[in-house]
């Protein structure tokens, strides 16, 4: 039979801070390689103009993602998480330093031959952030909700910290012969740097945590196959009881529709986040005073800064929403950004559209740390865990969804 979880202590208290931590430097990891090719968007864009690559990619990356996603959640109680999540971490840091490498290789060229190149190692991105999010989120369901909100800041803060570290690099080598793609194969290495980073503290210290080993021992009592490795891997010997796992465990359909309100939500706000984030902001805000280099550089940072400080809103209770018709009410509501990204672009100043393009990443991130902190409880962990994954689905598939709504902007335009 699964062991008894182990009780409080103070070595458990150090311990969530601890937990807290790791779970915001593998959020940060789990988005930081998407993160680097929406932010290098303006090399590519000069690279494969004609290609649309801010959107083009972006609509490569989704498929793989959302695909490797619904087989996995269909089948997440059968899947060794340990070994799910070491998958996308490797996954993420072989494709990103593959991606330095193929720019190296071509020696910055375009052409049809390294976009493609660029297409397949975005497509392996999108099969190593279903493994990763879904596999990570599913197993921070059954333990604290601030692991889910450490871990969904460090996903905001991959795109903040790339943001800033792109501007940086564009300021140092803006000067030089080459200087844009100099600055990207400093940020390419960095990342790579990060993403093996992330593989080790997976793999080594995340799982000896007193309290992630408590409730991961809590969940494999009640059930859960999925922790199995995990808990070998910090010590801990289990051994799974299939007639607890089965006895009043609902399933993956029950759970959907006992929370559909909430999975809609999640697809909602990617749906209208990603039909203007990073395609509009990169190809239709027009041209301002900040130039063609800069200007989509800023709204970019703007967005994701907002999207990083939202996310922690929802820490002060009383700024939390928790309603399940408030927050579908403030989904629907945010609609409205549409019609509001189409004038501000057509008719005001750059002013306006930061201020705007701030405004979509607050709300992104309020909205999606209240809907995934509210939505796992009352549940079991195999049912947290489940549960966990189905949202992710409905997240990524709202992405998908958004980046294909995204091309509708480029109808009546010349060069579509």
């Amino acid at each position: 039979m699964a062991i008894a979880p182990e009780t409080e202590t103070p070595a458990r208290l150090e311990g969530m801070f601890k937990a807290t931590v790791v779970c915001w430097i593998l959020g940060f990891g789990s988005l930081l390689a998407w993160s680097s090719m929406l932010t290098i968007g303006d090399y590519y864009g000069k690279l494969f103009e004609k290609y649309h690559p801010s959107r083009a990619l972006t609509l490569v990356y989704q498929p793989f993602a959302f695909g490797t996603i619904a087989i996995l959640a269909y089948n997440e109680s059968k899947i060794d998480t340990r070994l799910r999540n070491l998958a996308g971490y490797t996954i993420f840091f072989a494709s990103t330093f593959a991606l330095l490498l193929l720019d190296l290789a071509t020696s910055g060229k375009g052409g049809i031959g390294p976009f493609l190149g660029i297409c397949a190692i975005v497509a392996c991105f999108g099969v190593a952030d279903a493994h990763v999010q879904g596999g990570m989120v599913g197993d921070l369901s059954f333990m604290c909700p601030e692991f889910i909100q450490s871990f969904f800041a460090g996903l905001a803060a991959s795109g903040t910290l790339t943001s800033a570290l792109r501007l940086i690099t564009v300021a140092a080598f803006e000067k030089y012969k080459n200087g844009l793609r100099h600055g990207v194969m400093l940020f390419l290495a960095i990342c790579t740097f990060f993403e093996f980073i992330c593989i080790l503290l997976y793999a080594f210290l995340f799982p000896k945590l007193p309290i992630v080993k408590y409730y991961r021992s809590k969940a494999a009592s009640q059930g859960s196959k999925t922790v199995a490795a995990d808990l070998a891997a910090a010590g801990v010997q289990t051994k799974a009881d299939d007639e607890t796992m089965q006895q009043g465990r609902l399933t993956n359909k029950q759970l959907l529709f006992q929370n559909i309100d909430y999975t809609l939500d999640l697809f909602l706000i990617y749906v209208l986040t990603l039909s203007i984030f990073p395609g509009f902001i990169y190809e239709n805000t027009g041209h301002h005073q900040l130039g063609d280099t800069w200007y989509p550089l800023v709204l970019i940072t703007s967005y994701n800064v907002w999207d990083l400080i939202s996310r922690y809103i929802p820490l002060v209770k009383w700024l939390k929403l928790e309603s399940r018709k408030g927050l579908m009410i403030a989904i629907l509501a945010r609609f409205l950004l549409v019609p509001a990204f189409y004038f501000t672009a057509k008719y005001a100043d750059q002013g306006w559209m930061i201020a705007l393009t701030s405004f979509l990443g607050l709300t992104n991130g309020y909205l999606t740390v209240c809907v995934m902190t509210v939505a796992p409880k009352g549940y079991k962990g195999p049912e947290q865990n489940a549960l966990g994954n189905i949202l992710v689905l409905f997240l990524l598939g709202g992405i998908f969804a958004g980046v294909a709504l995204d091309w509708l902007w480029l109808i009546g335009k010349d060069s579509f």
